[in-house]
């Protein structure tokens, strides 16, 4: 039975969308989650998908405050990410300085739309408690731009080149940005290995290792990569040089390294999005499915 994997699509997934193109055995099956990593996890969590490619920092704080459905498995983008600051065209704010106090737009509970709003707030010194704070849902990209020309929310977060075309477009403005503290992007898995035991995980994480690999190698920046992204995303040719000049994969995606877990949990706490009681550690070889996964 072919794995679930579940994924955003957006110009990082390029390399997985190229595995998926060549797997003529067909290994595994792509499920789309539009709504970002909030819903990749709710998938997750309810065993609809088997594996997500999701955002590091909701996959780390899901398990930190309870969640027993999932463990990570691997790694798949080492760089952060560059979280835009996006309000309405038509809206009084013109700085993140001035978001302070305001209802911000997320995608879903849980997901980097709000836990990248936490981490906002704590760069700008203000208080992140849940009565400080007010979000408001509004499930996809289209939702929260709505929502800022609307004016139910001040501003939304999302990653810059993904939200470029909508503010080219002139849908939308940027006020700023917020890149994350921690390598963008982890791969998890269902906890059950009924369907997806840790040798087909293996696998899958082996093979896209070498689409991974390809995709990082300069030839393949140059010119390949480019026209990929161009006819699978419709991006600017000059947007998409100048994300790839940004972004890089590992080598090995079956590879954790503990600082990241480590890192991001620390950031993680001081924002306020995991709650650890006074005198308690995270242990971070619980966070990874160890049959599958090294942690380095």
């Amino acid at each position: 039975m072919p794995l679930r994997v579940g994924y955003v699509r957006e110009h990082f997934s390029s390399p997985l969308l190229q595995f998926a193109i060549d797997d003529r055995d067909q290994t595994f099956t792509l499920v789309e989650c539009p709504s970002g990593t909030g819903q990749l996890i709710s998938r997750l969590t309810n065993d609809e998908i088997d594996v997500a490619i999701a955002l590091t920092d909701p996959l780390i704080s899901g398990i930190a405050n309870g969640s027993k459905e999932y463990k990570l498995i691997g790694s798949y983008v080492n760089t952060p990410l560059n979280w835009a600051v996006i309000t309405g065209v038509e809206s009084k704010y013109q700085s993140i300085a001035d978001l302070e106090g305001t209802p911000i737009g997320i995608s879903r509970i849980g997901s980097g739309s709000q836990t990248m709003a936490y981490v906002m707030a704590l760069q700008q010194g203000w208080a992140t408690t849940d009565d400080k704070l007010e979000f408001r849902v509004n499930n996809d990209i289209r939702g929260l731009i709505d929502s800022v020309n609307d004016g139910t929310t001040s501003a939304f977060m999302w990653e810059w080149f993904t939200t470029k075309p909508f503010v080219d477009a002139g849908q939308a403005r940027f006020i700023g940005s917020v890149p994350t503290p921690w390598p963008s992007w982890l791969i998890a898995a269902h906890r059950s290995q009924e369907r997806a035991p840790a040798h087909e995980l293996r696998a899958f994480l082996r093979v896209l290792s070498k689409y991974v690999v390809e995709f990082d190698a300069p030839e393949n920046r140059a010119g390949p990569n480019v026209e990929f992204i161009k006819e699978k995303f419709g991006y600017r040719k000059e947007d998409i040089e100048a994300w790839l000049k940004t972004v890089a994969y590992p080598n090995d995606c079956a590879r954790i390294p503990e600082k990241v877990i480590a890192d991001t949990l620390n950031m993680l706490k001081k924002a306020g999005v995991v709650k650890l009681s006074e005198g308690h550690q995270f242990d971070v070889t619980t966070f990874i499915d160890t049959t599958v996964a090294e942690l380095t």
